[in-house]
């Protein structure tokens, strides 16, 4: 029983590892995907190549998302910003006290 109860355990925690969720704040209206966010806070979540972001909640929008492992530690977290046709777009974010970023598509 004991094995059992560790078991899932473990499974449990290996499926929370799997998502990582942090809190990011858009200084200005931008698109994720097809979706034009307001400025604000935000829930960030990866779950495997998805990106959820969560605003009060409440999911706001979905896209896909490359994680990649820079060499450093990132101090705060930052988002790059695209402008083309009047149109701004966040193209990555460098998640603060990690190594990782995210490559939005």
């Amino acid at each position: 029983m004991k094995k059992a109860a560790l078991l899932v355990c473990l499974l449990g925690g290996m499926a929370f590892a799997s998502t990582k969720s942090f809190t990011v704040t858009l200084f200005e209206p931008a698109m994720v995907g097809n979706t034009q966010l307001k400025a604000g806070d935000y829930k960030f979540e990866v779950q495997n190549d998805k990106l959820v972001i969560m605003q009060h909640g409440q999911e706001a929008t979905e896209t896909n998302v490359k994680v990649e492992t820079a060499a450093h530690k990132f101090g705060s977290t930052a988002v790059s910003y695209a402008t083309a046709n009047g149109t701004t777009k966040v193209e990555e974010v460098e998640v603060g006290g990690t190594h990782m970023r995210l490559v939005l598509n």
